[in-house]
């Protein structure tokens, strides 16, 4: 099985709903999407990048038929 990179055990999310921030399996602090959304695409972290057609790319977790594991589910707790 293919190495996808750490998990993300955590996230924030702003005022509107937006993901802001991740934690990254091993890590104390926060990691904002931004730099998290550098580290999916070089497969450090194991989340996929989003790219729409409009709009800016964003992050999710892999699907499957979890909802627990979800970045917004992670940001309710």
């Amino acid at each position: 099985m293919k190495d996808r990179g750490k998990k993300v055990v955590d996230a924030r999310q702003d005022s509107n709903g937006n993901i802001k921030q991740v934690k990254i399996q091993g890590n104390t602090n926060f990691t904002s999407s931004e730099i998290a959304l550098k580290m999916a695409k070089q497969g450090k972290i194991d989340l996929v990048v989003v790219k729409p057609a409009q709009g800016k790319e964003h992050l999710r977790t892999r699907p499957d038929s979890k909802i627990k594991n979800n970045l917004d589910e992670m940001a309710k707790d």
